[in-house]
C-alpha cells in the first residue's frame, strides 16, 4: 500500500503507528477500567479479563488485518505466539526487577495470591501452554480449530463472570450517563487501536519483504513487541503502584486471550489451513517460558534472579529468531 514511500517512509510510518498504538491502547484501558470499577467487577476479573483483553486489542487488530491477506497469515500466528513470549519473558522479567529495585533491602518478595486468583492464573497458563503444543502435534490449524479455541474462550469468560463480586456497601454507584461516557471513550480508543494496527501490518510487511525477513519472524519480533507495549505500560504502572498481582494477572490473562480468542478469530477469518510445523520454534520457546513461569508461581519467593533469567531468555529468543534470517529468505 505504501510502496511508493520506500523503506525510510514505511519505517517512519511504522514507528509512528506503534507510538499511536500505545497511546490509543492506554486510553482504551483507562476508560475500560473505569467502566469495570463503576459496574463492580472484582480485581481478578479486572486483571485477568478486562485489562488482559484491553491490552490484547492490538494483537486482535493486527491478526484480523494480517489474515485478510493470504500472504500475511504467518504475521498473525507469529504475532500471537511471539506476544506471549514478549509478555512473560520481557514484560514480567522487567516487572520482577522493578519490584526488587523498589525494595533494595529485600532481594526477594513473597508472591501472595488468593486461591481463586491462583486458580485463574494457573488455568490461563495451562491453556496458553497446551494449545500450541497440541496444534504442533496435530500439524495444522483450520477454521474448525479456530471455532474450538473461541468456544474455550467464551466458556471460561462465562465461568469468570459468575464469580463477579457485588459492590461494597457504602460506595456510591455512578450514574448511567457517566458509565456510558466511559464506554464511548473506550470505543473511541479501540477505533484508534484498529487504525494503527492496519498501518503496522502494511508497513511491517513491506519492510520484511525489502530486507528479506520472513513474515513469521517479523510477526514474532517487531510486531509482537509493538503490540505488547500496552501490556508493558499497564504492568509497569501496576508494579509502581504496588500491585504486582494485578500485573501478573494482566500478563497471563493476555496470554490466555491471545491463544484462545485472537488465534481463534485469526483461524476462522483465514481461508487457509495453516501448517503449524513452520512455527515449531515459537511453540517450543513459548512452552519453555511458560514452564519457567509455572515454577515461579509454585515458589514461595521471587527474586531478581527470576527476573534476570526471563530477560536472558528473551534475549536468546531474539538471537535465535533473527539468526534464522538469511538474505535469500522472503
Amino acid at each position: 500500500m505504501f510502496e511508493e514511500l520506500g523503506f525510510l517512509g514505511n519505517a517512519i510510518i511504522l514507528l509512528a503507528s506503534l507510538v499511536f498504538l500505545a497511546l490509543a491502547s492506554e486510553f482504551t484501558i483507562n476508560n475500560a477500567v473505569k467502566v469495570s470499577e463503576a459496574t463492580g467487577l472484582g480485581k481478578t476479573t479486572v486483571g485477568f479479563v478486562l485489562v488482559g483483553f484491553a491490552t490484547s486489542l492490538p494483537e486482535l487488530s493486527v491478526s484480523i488485518f494480517a489474515v485478510a491477506s493470504p500472504g500475511s497469515v504467518g504475521v498473525a500466528i507469529g504475532n500471537v505466539l511471539g506476544s506471549n513470549i514478549v509478555n512473560i519473558a520481557l514484560v514480567l522479567g522487567l516487572c520482577i526487577l522493578l519490584v526488587v529495585l523498589k525494595r533494595p533491602r529485600y532481594p526477594s518478595f513473597l508472591l501472595t495470591l488468593a486461591k481463586e486468583e491462583m486458580g485463574s492464573l494457573q488455568f490461563g497458563l495451562f491453556i496458553a501452554s497446551i494449545i500450541p503444543l497440541a496444534l504442533l502435534y496435530i500439524g495444522y490449524a483450520s477454521r474448525f480449530i479456530g471455532v474450538v479455541l473461541l468456544a474455550i474462550f467464551v466458556y471460561y469468560m462465562i465461568q469468570l463472570a459468575r464469580t463477579r463480586r457485588p459492590r461494597e456497601e457504602g460506595t456510591m454507584a455512578p450514574g448511567k450517563g457517566k458509565i456510558r461516557g466511559y464506554a464511548l471513550l473506550a470505543l473511541a480508543g479501540i477505533a484508534g487501536v484498529v487504525a494503527s494496527a492496519f498501518f503496522i501490518v502494511e508497513t511491517a510487511s513491506f519492510i520484511a519483504t525489502s530486507v528479506g525477513i520472513p513474515a513469521v519472524v517479523i510477526g514474532a519480533t517487531v510486531i509482537a513487541l509493538g503490540t505488547s507495549i500496552p501490556e508493558l505500560a499497564t504492568s509497569v504502572s501496576s508494579v509502581r503502584k504496588g500491585h504486582f498481582n494485578l500485573a501478573l494477572g494482566n500478563i497471563i490473562g493476555s496470554g490466555f486471550i491471545n491463544i484462545t480468542c485472537i488465534l481463534g478469530v485469526a483461524l476462522i477469518v483465514s481461508p487457509l489451513t495453516v501448517n503449524i510445523a513452520a512455527f515449531s520454534n515459537l511453540v517450543m520457546f513459548s512452552l519453555i517460558i511458560n514452564l519457567f513461569l509455572w515454577y515461579f508461581l509454585s515458589s514461595e519467593k521471587i527474586s531478581w534472579r527470576e527476573g534476570a533469567l526471563l530477560l536472558f531468555l528473551y534475549a536468546v529468543f531474539l538471537v535465535i529468531s533473527l539468526g534464522r534470517v538469511s538474505p535469500t529468505q522472503g
